[in-house]
């Protein structure tokens, strides 16, 4: 069972969320504000973050932002009555890793919450090394040559893929499901443009890539 922390303004919602987490046998704590849940949140501890995007002080993109800039991996999934495609895609590029849209029903965020916790769970490596990268899973870092290089958090879910099937030709689509969650709408070419901009932080040559590599019709594979 997980310790979750719930930033949501709305009394009735954080209560229906609390009462109901806690029914599941998770450990639950609420917080209502945006500059609260931007100090709360980069604390130890917890398992995962429910986050409204909609928040006084602070809204939920400043404290995602504010989470990840601190370097803490914690899973957030974010909570929002928009609709717009752009604005999911923003939340995940910050570095959310779900979204559920309100009006939500809370057998589908319960099996959202499982979903994110089970991928958490999976045994990972805390280092892996390769050329002159190395990639730090416990601090969510990368170095080279010992200089620590600065990614964005899709870049970083993206480089947590790769590694975990190293050797393996990954599709976009398994890209986009593994990486972004499956939350959103994202295209093949934003795919694309990520992938162009992580060789370019571990790749001697990004033009002539000799670790993230194209297969021709198929998708991408990393050599290390």
């Amino acid at each position: 069972m997980a310790r979750i922390l719930v930033v949501e303004d709305d009394r009735d919602i954080a209560m229906l969320l609390s009462d109901d987490l806690t029914a599941e046998g998770h450990t639950v704590e609420v917080v209502r504000d945006g500059p609260t849940a931007s100090r709360r949140g980069v604390e130890p501890g917890w398992d995962l973050i429910v986050l409204d995007v909609m928040l006084p002080g602070r809204d939920g993109f400043d404290v995602c932002r504010d989470i990840r800039h601190a370097r803490v991996r914690t899973p957030i999934i974010m909570l929002t009555a928009k609709t717009h495609e752009a604005e999911k895609i923003l939340g995940l590029d910050l570095g959310a890793d779900d979204y559920v849209t309100k009006p939500f029903s809370p057998r589908e965020l319960r099996s959202r919450i499982r979903a994110v916790l089970r991928r958490i769970a999976e045994p990972a490596e805390e280092t892996f090394r390769f050329g002159d990268v190395e990639i730090d899973f416990a601090r969510g870092e990368l170095r080279r040559r010992g200089t620590p290089v600065e990614l964005t958090p899709i870049e970083f879910k993206l480089l947590g893929v790769f590694v975990r099937s190293r050797g393996r030709v990954l599709s976009r689509e398994r890209l986009i499901q593994d990486a972004w969650g499956g939350a959103t709408f994202v295209t093949e070419r934003a795919v694309d443009g990520h992938i162009v901009g992580l060789r370019r932080k571990i790749e001697e040559d990004p033009a002539r890539p000799r670790h993230l590599v194209s297969v021709r019709g198929l998708g991408y594979r990393l050599d290390a």
